[in-house]
C-alpha cells in the first residue's frame, strides 16, 4: 500500500544538552545532599552519576558533529557553521 503523503523525517534533535543537563542534575543534586548533611551513600551516588556522564558528553559530542555532517549531505540548503 502506498501513500501520496511525503515522508515525515524522523526527529533528530542536538543530544549534547541532555547530556551537560543530566551531569548538570547530578551536580546541583550533590550539592543540595552536601549541604543538608545527606547519607555518605547518597553522595557518591551523586559523584558516580557526574562523573559517568563524561563518558555520555564525549559520546554526544561525537554524535551531533555527526549529525551536523549528515545533515549537510542530505540538506545542502542548509549552512553548517562550526561556532568558537
Amino acid at each position: 500500500m502506498t501513500s501520496d503523503k511525503p515522508r515525515i523525517e524522523p526527529l533528530d534533535p542536538p543530544m549534547v544538552p541532555f547530556a551537560i543537563g543530566g551531569m548538570a542534575a547530578f551536580a546541583v543534586a550533590g550539592v543540595i545532599v552536601l549541604l543538608a548533611h545527606g547519607p555518605t551513600e547518597w553522595r557518591w551516588i551523586c559523584l558516580a552519576g557526574l562523573l559517568s556522564g563524561i563518558p555520555g558528553l564525549l559520546t554526544m559530542l561525537r554524535h551531533d558533529a555527526n549529525r551536523r555532517r549528515r545533515r549537510a549531505l542530505s540538506h545542502p540548503e542548509f549552512r553548517v557553521t562550526e561556532t568558537p
